[in-house]
C-alpha cells in the first residue's frame, strides 16, 4: 500500500512538472513574440551586441526543451514545441483581432499606436515562427542523437553541441526572413553574428544550471541513470 501511494505521489509530482516546465517554456515563447519587434543594445562590457529584445527570454526556450528532453524524453519535449507553435499562432491571430476593432476616443492605446507595435509585427512573429519551428525540433532531435550517441554520458556535451546548432538555424532563419528585401547583407549578416554569438554565451553559461536542475530533479525522484519520468 505504501508503495502504491509513493509512486502514485511520483507519478503526480511528475506531471506538475511536467506542466511548470511547459508553462515556463510557452509563456518565455510569447513573450519573445511580443517583444522581438524592438531592437535593442546589450553591452557585456567586453562587446556591445545589437540584438531584439525577443532574443533576451529565448535561451530559456533552449534551456526547458533541454531539461524537458533529459528528465521526460523526445515526445513529451516535441508535444511541448507543438504546444509553443499553436500559443504563438493563437497569438498572431489575437494581435489581428484587436487590430480590427477600433479604438474608441477615450483609449489608452489608439490605433496608430497599436497597430505600431503589433500589426507592425505580424512579419517578426511569422519569422519567429518558422525559426522556432525548425530550431526546437532540430535541438531536441540533436540532444537525443548525442545522448545516444555517448550512451547517455557527458550533458554538457549534447546540451551545448544541440543549443548551439538549432540557434544558429534559429537566428539564421528570423533575421534573413525579417530584413530579406529591407535591408543589405553586410547588416543582416551583423545581426545574425550579433544574435548567435548572444544566444552561444548564454547557452555556454546555462550548462551549469542544466546540470543542477537535471541533478536535483533526478535526486527527487530518485531516476537511475537515463531513466526518463512517466506522466
Amino acid at each position: 500500500m505504501a508503495k502504491l501511494l509513493a509512486e502514485k505521489n511520483k507519478l503526480e509530482n511528475s506531471r506538475l512538472l511536467y506542466l511548470i516546465l511547459s508553462g515556463l517554456f510557452i509563456s518565455a515563447l510569447v513573450t519573445c513574440n511580443l517583444i522581438a519587434n524592438k531592437f535593442v543594445t546589450v553591452d557585456l562590457g567586453f562587446k556591445t551586441f545589437v540584438v531584439s529584445a525577443g532574443v533576451l527570454p529565448y535561451p530559456l526556450t533552449f534551456l526547458i526543451t533541454d531539461i524537458l528532453s533529459e528528465i521526460y524524453g523526445r515526445k513529451r519535449t516535441n508535444n511541448v514545441v507543438l504546444a509553443g507553435l499553436i500559443a504563438s499562432i493563437l497569438v498572431l491571430f489575437i494581435l489581428y483581432l484587436g487590430s480590427v476593432f477600433p479604438a474608441i476616443d477615450d483609449s489608452p492605446v489608439a490605433n496608430e499606436t497599436y497597430n505600431s507595435v503589433f500589426q507592425n509585427s505580424s512579419r517578426i512573429i511569422f519569422a519567429s515562427m518558422l525559426a522556432y519551428t525548425v530550431a526546437q525540433f532540430v535541438d531536441v532531435h540533436v540532444f537525443h542523437f548525442l545522448k545516444k550517441l555517448t550512451g547517455g554520458k557527458k550533458l554538457w556535451i549534447r546540451n551545448n553541441f544541440s543549443t548551439i546548432f538549432s540557434q544558429l538555424l534559429d537566428t539564421i532563419l528570423v533575421t534573413t526572413v525579417i530584413f530579406i528585401g529591407l535591408k543589405d547583407f553586410t547588416f543582416i549578416g551583423g545581426l545574425i553574428w550579433d544574435g548567435w554569438l548572444f544566444k552561444f554565451l548564454f547557452a555556454a553559461v546555462d550548462t551549469l544550471f542544466i546540470y543542477l536542475i537535471v541533478y536535483g530533479i533526478r535526486s527527487y525522484f530518485q531516476l537511475k541513470p537515463n531513466e526518463e519520468l512517466s506522466i
